[in-house]
């Protein structure tokens, strides 16, 4: 047995039960993770299904590993007594259980639930974490002598929340979770998110529409990294903004009407514009994505809105001018030694005079962030 948090697992908890199946020829590990630990009263950054459904994915395939959740289903603070009687009666080992511990609890293990029955029940495994060769301890143990990877879930987790690279502490299968659900503080942007959301984006679309979503985010992501954006988020934003576009109009409405932001009279009249909401709300439902910059700029790429923040603006702008749109002035797609705001003050003006020489309705909302826009160029 081998308790914890596990929070999350990461390729030290298996590299140890890796050294303790050879070296005391073990047929099997079962980790079982805390609903809370008696070590970490605060409580747990990550919920307890979280933590189970990162171990479960991380050993499939492997029959010397198992995870057990009879303490996540006794909630609360278990004892580890208590869990080892339940283990033994529902696994029924040959011998005695094995009990993984670190040699940093082994000075408090005396006031462990009893402790010396605990002692008697199982063989205890004493792995070397502290760095003390000898350990002062009350009970027989075996010492797990062998170098263990000096690694732990408050690192995995520290790295996360800094930034810094962690990927391969975690096995591929966690990291996946992590990425998805945006455990940690982790970002969202991963290859196979990307990859997902972009091949549903090309079997929605027909083949124009599709290129010009992906020449839409490869613009994007290049304009996140000149103004010092997250390109992921862009590249993200561009390929989905359009995903909705051959949805018929009662689709559109029906879908639109589940964001709570009612109708405007040129949303009625045109219900082909709530594409861009419609997308925007099965990003979250179908992707679970609730970046609200990602959000807004999906949301807004058609007619923009007051107020809208810099990844919308950068969509808004990529969308009207990337490479496969015709008739587009050079100087207007030329954003070298412009603010993101100035060049999306040209481009927007380009798009609104265009529309207009063409005699198309313009949402209020497009208009007023023009005047919007020049009263912040007027400023600056």
């Amino acid at each position: 047995m081998l308790g914890g948090s596990f929070d999350p697992v990461h390729n030290g908890h298996f590299f140890l039960a890796d050294l303790v199946l050879a070296t005391f020829g073990y047929d099997r590990i079962i980790l079982v993770p805390a609903f809370q630990s008696p070590f970490k009263p605060g409580g747990q950054p990550q919920s307890a299904s979280d933590r189970l459904e990162m171990l479960a994915a991380a050993m499939a395939g492997d029959p010397h590993l198992t995870c057990d959740d009879c303490e996540i289903r006794r909630t609360g603070v278990s004892y580890t007594i208590d869990t080892v009687h339940d283990l033994v009666n529902r696994y029924r080992p040959e011998g005695k259980l094995g009990l993984i511990i670190g040699d940093d609890l082994a000075a408090g293990f005396p006031d462990w639930k009893e402790a010396g029955t605990l002692a008697d029940l199982t063989d205890i495994i004493m792995v070397h974490r502290t760095g003390t060769p000898e350990i002062a301890f009350p009970f027989p143990y075996k010492h797990l002598t062998h170098e263990t990877l000096d690694l732990s879930s408050s690192i995995v987790r520290n790295r996360i929340q800094n930034g810094e690279q962690w990927h391969y502490l975690v096995p591929k299968a966690v990291r996946s979770i992590i990425e998805d659900r945006g455990l940690y503080g982790s970002t969202i942007f991963h290859n196979q998110l990307l990859t997902r959301v972009e091949n549903a984006v090309r079997s929605m679309l027909n083949l124009n529409r599709f290129l010009h979503s992906r020449s839409t985010a490869l613009l994007c992501y290049d304009l996140c990294v000149r103004f010092n954006l997250n390109p992921e988020a862009g590249y993200l934003a561009g390929i989905a903004h359009d995903m909705c576009k051959n949805f018929s109009d009662i689709e559109l409405i029906r879908c639109a009407s589940r964001d709570g932001l009612g109708f405007s009279k040129l949303e009625q009249e045109k219900p082909g514009l709530l594409h861009a909401r419609v997308a925007a709300i099965l990003l979250q439902e179908q992707y679970n994505i609730h970046d609200e910059a990602i959000l807004e700029a999906v949301r807004f790429h058609t007619m923009g809105h007051p107020g809208m923040g810099a990844l919308a603006k950068v969509l808004y702008s990529a969308d009207k001018i990337e490479v496969s749109r015709s008739g587009v002035d050079p100087a207007v797609r030329d954003p070298t030694d412009s603010t993101l705001d100035s060049f999306f003050l040209r481009v927007l003006s380009s798009s609104v005079a265009y529309l207009q020489s063409k005699k198309v309705e313009i949402s209020p909302d497009t208009l007023e962030l023009l005047e919007a826009q020049y009263g912040t160029q007027t400023k600056n």
